[in-house]
């Protein structure tokens, strides 16, 4: 097998040949020679172990080239996924159809149709780990993507394929997530748009609002149209109609829903559907990497949506504003999963070391009292006194002090922050900078995700486990004093980048790509051959 890129674990060789194709040209009755296919299976699988500890297992008897009609049945279960791959956003062309058939034309004896055999073994797991937890390795096309994908071991893949139903085993192998769902239906509408017209013309202009009239308000109303915000009219005019359809528009792409068709929103307006479809093709990938339980109760950290959701059954139970990472080197808010242990009330804050040195020892280097709110802590853990220090002695290397801030009202973490100890030192907490949470975009922190209703959150987690979840919360607030209380369910924690997502009832919501990250995606997915398409209804 190779490899066709860095980012990808995929190859190779795919067929479109119906059952019959699979009898051997010259070779007399099929399997005849059965000591010559066992030797080229075994040969051909010798180079990768999985397939090679399976043929061993099974005796080298063949899976998919037997005229059996278990083995018709696995060869017409594999080449219906692979007629449908594109539906999921995979590279349909990599599946080299035609390869196979020229291959298996060519067959003349038992020894090629051995080696056929381990081929379309690897296919199938090629094409297993594609639909099922996607096609790329999320870190090497973003090293702050750093979510474990959980891949499916090959050979236990082949065994349970073997020993199912083999239709049903293939269709149960795509995330089986509404979500994932809802996003193919979606990926299939725009297609259908993109082999119309799309969405027409862009909309000139820098603002439209209510009341004007003219040829940009024309354009704007067909667009909407073709969007389906606006039913079909012929008002030239931006009227009570197109106002609430602006707002609609507004809403499902995270603006200020003032009905005015500003900058911002015309440069959304004006994302091509081509655009939108890669984003709806980069989610679905990303819903294969976490192909996964997330937790009957679980919280979701929608990245570009700045929000931070409680889920219980697939139903968002509390949602709240939230400030991520700032667009700046180790200051993005990375991506993968933890599980929350417990919160930890009037908090003291332990300066990061990049924080203190990047940002804090230039300043006490200027002025020895700067930061006045930061203790100085040695090696021993002592507080040390700032008096006779003299801080330009110091590099970001050597400077020998933790920096602390005490609890109080006007910590950094604010009064609460929500514990899932991981090695990114990335965790969920409140903040007295609340007037962040009135801006449209809210990239701001140094990668941790501030809560705007941090205390309404910690009430959502507790009432699991106490009758009265706020006073609770309340008597060990009003010490003033740090403290910890532990969640008796530990919570899965979900940092996750969706600029493309849906609604319960399927309508698309659309984000910026704040850190870039989804824009690299799909060209990886580019490379790894996957390509828009336009399908006619």
């Amino acid at each position: 097998m190779t490899n066709s890129g860095p980012l990808t674990r995929r190859t190779v060789v795919v067929s479109g040949l119906a059952s019959a194709a699979f009898t051997v040209a010259g070779a007399g009755t099929a399997l005849a020679q059965v000591t010559a296919f066992m030797q080229s299976v075994a040969e051909a699988s010798s180079r990768d172990k999985d397939v090679a500890k399976f043929y061993k297992a099974n005796g080298y008897k063949p899976v998919w080239t037997g005229k059996s009609s278990k083995n018709k049945s696995r060869r017409q279960a594999l080449l219906k996924a692979l007629d449908s791959s594109a539906n999921h956003g995979l590279p349909q062309a990599a599946y080299d159809t035609d390869a196979l058939r020229t291959n298996l034309r060519s067959v003349k004896s038992e020894r090629d149709l051995g080696r056929i055999e381990v081929q379309l073994s690897q296919l199938f797991l090629d094409y297993a780990r594609d639909v099922q937890t996607g096609i790329l390795t999320p870190s090497k096309v973003d090293k702050e993507i750093v979510r474990a994908v959980p891949l499916r071991g090959r050979y236990e893949t082949l065994v349970n394929f073997y020993k199912s139903s083999p239709a049903a085993y293939i269709k149960q192998l795509p995330p089986s997530s509404a979500e994932y769902n809802r996003l193919m239906k979606q990926k299939l509408l725009m297609e259908k748009s993109l082999a119309k017209r799309g969405w027409g013309p862009k909309v000139p202009g820098k603002k439209l609002e209510p009341g004007q009239s003219g040829a940009s308000v024309v354009a704007l109303r067909n667009r909407l149209i073709l969007m389906g915000y606006l039913r079909r009219n012929a008002s030239q005019t931006y009227d009570a109609n197109m106002q609430k359809a602006v707002q609609q528009f507004q809403l499902a792409h995270g603006l200020n829903p003032d009905g005015v068709a500003g900058p911002g929103t015309l440069k959304e307006i004006n994302v091509s559907p081509q655009q939108r479809l890669a984003s709806i093709i980069v989610a679905m990938e990303r819903e294969r990497w976490i192909n996964m339980p997330l937790g009957k109760r679980h919280v979701w950290v929608n990245l570009p949506d700045f929000s931070a959701q409680i889920i219980d059954n697939g139903k968002v139970t509390f949602q709240t504003r939230a400030v991520i990472g700032t667009n700046r080197k180790d200051q993005r808010s990375p991506e993968f999963s933890d599980v929350m242990e417990h919160m930890v009330i009037n908090p003291t804050w332990n300066v990061p070391r990049s924080i203190a040195v990047k940002e804090y020892l230039p300043m006490m280097q200027k002025n020895p009292n700067a930061a006045g709110h930061l203790t100085l802590i040695d090696g021993s853990g002592r507080r040390v006194s700032r008096q006779g220090i003299d801080f330009t002695q110091f590099t970001e290397r050597t400077f020998p002090f933790d920096l602390k801030q005490p609890p109080s009202r006007g910590n950094a973490l604010g009064l609460v922050k929500f514990m899932f100890p991981n090695k990114y030192n990335i965790y969920l907490h409140d903040t007295p900078s609340k007037n962040l949470f009135g801006r449209e975009s809210r990239a701001f922190s140094h990668g941790c995700i501030r809560l705007a209703d941090p205390f309404d959150f910690a009430y959502a987690l507790l009432a699991k486990q106490t009758r009265n979840p706020e006073a609770v919360f309340k008597q060990h607030l009003d010490t003033g004093v740090e403290s910890v209380i532990p969640l008796e369910k530990p919570i899965p924690v979900h940092l996750v980048y969706r600029t493309a997502f849906t609604s319960p009832k399927g309508k698309m919501n659309y984000r910026r790509d704040i850190y870039g990250r989804d824009a690299k995606i799909f060209k990886a997915l580019q490379n790894a051959g996957v390509v828009l398409r336009s399908v006619q209804s």
